[in-house]
């Protein structure tokens, strides 16, 4: 079972953190900790671990905004003046639970630095239920951070090789699955047959769950599927796809030895199911 299917280390505290005085208190907890994020969303680690910060000065709502536990410690997540990482580069060589936290952080932090005004009215908001959310103290609306949706998608062909693209603005060789975000009105499964169908001209059927993830760049859900090819012949969109190709699980080895590819980060979903595939099981087992 791979991490992301089992039951988060985290806990969110959903029943108590709506009590301002349970998360002040829990600010002053001898073994609360902090994760700073920077405004381009940078964190401070060491030794592949998060650096995490002891808590200083009074709780303020307004900048402290708690992730949740950890066993018995808080961990909160403030704003830093700089860090020296960003989460894109350090995110393989994260343990599990630093990942975790730092998704949390990274995107909570996000939000709340786009989030000050009320929606509904314009009006200023401030953070309630310790920093999840955001009311609003003229129309009393609450706001909560949106994952956005996103689909991943490791597409075969009849002889099961698997199709990898660029796009023009990744690093130089890097190559991945496809992927595009979800639109208004749709389910997931359209939006796999319109991206695919966009970005390269293919149809697709045998559409099926592989797993999600959450990816806080700025706020997406990967949500990955596995599906077949109905043809093989491709037409890369101009501007949004630089190269397209299918790969026998020989040829991506030797186009990964030789240099001429390079694999997105090995934490993320795409990564995962891209070994998954080399491994002969692209499964949600293997990949979720």
């Amino acid at each position: 079972m791979s991490h992301w299917q089992q039951p988060q280390p985290l806990d969110r505290c959903e029943g108590l953190r709506g009590d301002p005085s349970w998360v002040a208190a829990a600010w002053t907890h001898p073994l609360a900790q902090v994760v700073g994020v920077d405004a381009e969303g940078r964190l401070n680690t060491s030794a592949s671990r998060i650096v995490m910060l002891a808590p200083t000065g009074s709780y303020d709502p307004q900048v402290h905004h708690l992730i949740g536990t950890l066993g018995e410690a808080p961990v909160f997540a403030t704003l830093i003046e700089a860090g020296d990482s960003g989460l894109r580069t350090v995110m393989d060589s994260l343990p599990d639970a630093d990942l975790q936290l730092a998704l949390t952080a990274v995107g909570l932090i996000g939000w709340h630095r786009v989030a000050g005004f009320c929606p509904n009215c314009g009006s200023v908001t401030n953070p309630s239920a310790g920093g999840l959310a955001r009311r609003c103290p003229s129309c009393g609306l609450e706001d909560y951070p949106r994952s956005d949706a996103a689909v991943i998608v490791a597409i075969t062909d009849s002889a099961d090789r698997l199709l990898l693209a660029r796009q023009p603005t990744w690093p130089p060789r890097r190559y991945s699955v496809l992927a595009g975000f979800a639109e208004v009105g749709e389910s997931l499964e359209q939006v796999v047959h319109r991206e695919v169908g966009e970005e390269v001209g293919l149809e697709l059927t045998g559409i099926r769950y592989l797993g999600s993830q959450p990816w806080p760049f700025p706020r997406s859900l990967m949500v990955a599927f596995a599906a077949s090819a109905l043809g093989t012949e491709l037409h890369p969109a101009a501007g949004e796809i630089e190269d397209a190709g299918w790969f026998s699980r020989a040829e991506l080895l030797t186009a990964l030895e030789s240099g001429v590819v390079q694999l997105p980060a090995s934490a993320s979903i795409s990564r995962r199911m891209i070994q998954a595939w080399l491994a002969g099981d692209l499964s949600a087992e293997s990949v979720g």
